[in-house]
């Protein structure tokens, strides 16, 4: 029986992912950009565009998907569809974030169940699992440096904050 670590390539999607605010202006400017991955899993359709590709269970899996999320991310830029640009950027920097708990906390959870904070991992590296999500974090971490430096995103980011303001003060008056 296959386990999750034999969990198949992902592959880039073809044809590219669908563009849904680039059709639906009200579902763009509904769009929130937040902090951090604020919102990732929870702003649809692209959550459930987005979510099939992201993985970080081990570091050729995180590699992988790490490359089919930076090309669906260069796709949504090459589109002109910010919200999909940054929602692919959320999935990345999540990967890191969720890799370095991973890493932090053994078993990846930070609280316990009544919210208090869980002790970090001790001196031991359980068969260097440690060692490995400490690296999937890195390698989604250059990633994400990749995607907030992207001059095409920077600046598909600057028009859809300027439109989004026009259109809610068009909606104010």
């Amino acid at each position: 029986m296959p386990t999750k670590s034999d969990k198949p390539s992902l592959t880039i999607p073809n044809p590219p992912l669908d563009t849904p605010a680039v059709k639906d202006r009200e579902l763009c400017y509904s769009y929130e950009i937040g902090r951090g991955e604020m919102g990732v899993l929870s702003f649809e359709p692209y959550k459930s565009l987005i979510l099939p590709y992201w993985a970080f269970r081990t570091v050729p899996i995180a590699q992988n998907s790490a490359d089919v999320l930076w090309a669906i991310f260069q796709s949504y830029v090459e589109r002109g569809d910010f919200v999909g640009a940054d929602m692919t950027r959320k999935f990345i920097q999540m990967g890191m974030t969720r890799a370095r708990r991973y890493a932090n906390h053994k078993g990846g959870k930070k609280y316990d169940s009544d919210g208090k904070v869980l002790k970090k991992w001790s001196g031991d590296d359980v068969a260097g699992k440690r060692e490995e999500k400490e690296e999937a974090s890195e390698l989604f971490k250059g990633f994400w440096r990749r995607c907030i430096a992207d001059e095409d995103y920077v600046a598909l980011k600057k028009e859809w904050q300027k439109e989004k303001k026009a259109t809610q003060s068009k909606s104010d008056d």
